[in-house]
């Protein structure tokens, strides 16, 4: 993981207001959402796992699945998984896990990020500090 130093962080957004600008620019909210915090991804690449521009923002006011929500913008960052090549053996057992646990753990959950890579994040940062700060 490797943080993007941004303006963004500590602004506070609506979080309607805030999807409706980012989803355009190819920004989903992770899977791994709480009511208290969660995480906008980019996804980079996808080539040996995954890369992503991850972007935090945690409650500031209501819990994110209540209308009117605010959140606090956190400090972007690279993140980059590593999957292993088949499925993983420890995913599930039973005759029901193995049907929904398919997939691989990764095999380095904090992978090297090539410095090409780091351009793109930086890039993408300024982005949105143009788009949500001006």
């Amino acid at each position: 993981m490797i943080t993007i130093p941004s303006a963004i962080e500590g602004e506070s957004f609506s979080l309607h207001d805030l999807e409706q600008i980012m989803k355009p620019l190819g920004y989903v909210i992770s899977g791994g959402w709480e009511y208290d915090h969660c995480f906008f991804d980019y996804k980079i690449d996808d080539k040996d796992g995954y890369l992503f521009l991850r972007v935090p923002a945690e409650a500031k006011q209501g819990q994110l699945d209540e209308r009117g929500a605010a959140v606090r913008m956190g400090t972007p960052f690279l993140l980059r998984h590593v999957y292993q090549a088949e499925l993983d053996d420890h995913a599930g057992s039973g005759q029901f896990q193995s049907m929904f646990n398919q997939f691989s753990e990764p095999e380095r959950r904090d992978a090297d990020i090539d410095q090409a890579y780091m351009d793109i994040g930086i890039s993408l940062v300024k982005e949105l500090e143009d788009v949500l700060l001006h």
